[in-house]
């Protein structure tokens, strides 16, 4: 196996693992009912009807970045929503570092899936390479 598909594997790989930890263990919470929930949300700013809709938001990012012909929009909208949830921790006063590196793994991901997206990254030009997404 070539050092290219490695590294589009364990792109793929880290891809799956931030799919799931945004589905399963950031939407879920804004889809089900658990004690404190109110509190928590009304503490952050936000109504339980707004981040059950954030939630959706969230989902819907995440699986568009599964799809390779939409990864690279995906993982814009994905940096605009971990700039939203980055900017109501720093607004509460609480610590902000983990959407940034959840927004550096999916770049990385990214990266590693289509080595275009690390060319463009460092103002090269892609040539005319096709895309290694796949």
């Amino acid at each position: 196996m070539n050092s290219s598909k490695k590294l589009r594997i364990a792109g793929w790989v880290l891809s799956g693992l931030l799919v799931a930890f945004l589905i399963f263990a950031s939407a879920m919470g804004k889809f089900t009912d658990w004690e404190g929930k109110a509190e928590m949300f009304d503490k952050l700013g936000w109504t339980e009807d707004v981040m059950f809709k954030i939630g959706v938001v969230e989902v819907a990012i995440a699986v568009l970045f599964l799809i390779p012909r939409t990864a690279f929009v995906a993982a814009v909208l994905m940096a605009a929503y971990l700039g939203g949830a980055v900017a109501t921790h720093v607004r509460v006063g609480e610590p902000f570092y983990f959407p940034i590196i959840i927004g550096i793994i999916a770049w990385v991901a990214l990266g590693l899936r289509n080595s275009i997206v690390f060319k463009l990254a460092m103002g090269q030009s892609a040539g005319s390479e096709e895309s290694q997404d796949g």
